[in-house]
């Protein structure tokens, strides 16, 4: 079974929707990918997100099972919740007050470890059941054939076209 584990930051001083901004930007990527992604992002969120998915990287190291290589771990989910304003009054021109909401948001980001791949000894016995390695495949078609078909028939339409007229 592989390994899952998740952090979780509250009360982060942004707005949800900006901090999901960049939350979609690392989504289903591998650690360090979306850790090379967060340090060059231009929004102020990405070094709490950074964080938040270096503590998701700790927590996994830490599970047991866990098979010791980072490499494999990625980003299974991530997702930034709403969390409680705060309300604040500015004055305004003639004894008026504009409300001034401070919004607050809750990280939460998943990472779970990669399936190992197949040993020879485990495909050798697949294949013996009955299962064909090329059937996984798509079939691959030629592209240049269907390609310069097309481009004769117009030509022979056009040359007779130009012949009847």
């Amino acid at each position: 079974m592989a390994v899952q584990a998740h952090a979780t930051a509250k009360y982060v001083r942004t707005s949800a929707q900006k901090a999901g901004l960049v939350m979609d930007l690392i989504r289903g990527r591998d650690v360090n990918a979306a850790l090379a992604t967060l340090k060059f992002a231009r929004k102020g969120v990405a070094r709490d997100i950074e964080k938040v998915l270096r503590s998701a990287i700790a927590n996994a190291t830490q599970k047991d099972g866990f098979g010791g290589d980072v490499e494999r771990l990625f980003i299974d989910a991530c997702f930034a919740d709403q969390g409680p304003s705060q309300k604040r009054i500015r004055p305004a021109p003639m004894g008026r007050a504009f409300r001034v909401v401070k919004r607050t948001a809750h990280l939460t980001v998943k990472v779970a470890e990669k399936p190992s791949k197949i040993t020879a000894t485990e495909g050798d016995a697949k294949r013996t059941r009955g299962a064909s390695p090329k059937s996984k495949t798509s079939p691959k078609r030629p592209k240049a054939a269907k390609a310069g078909a097309k481009k004769k028939t117009t030509a022979k339409k056009s040359r007779t076209a130009a012949a009847t007229e």
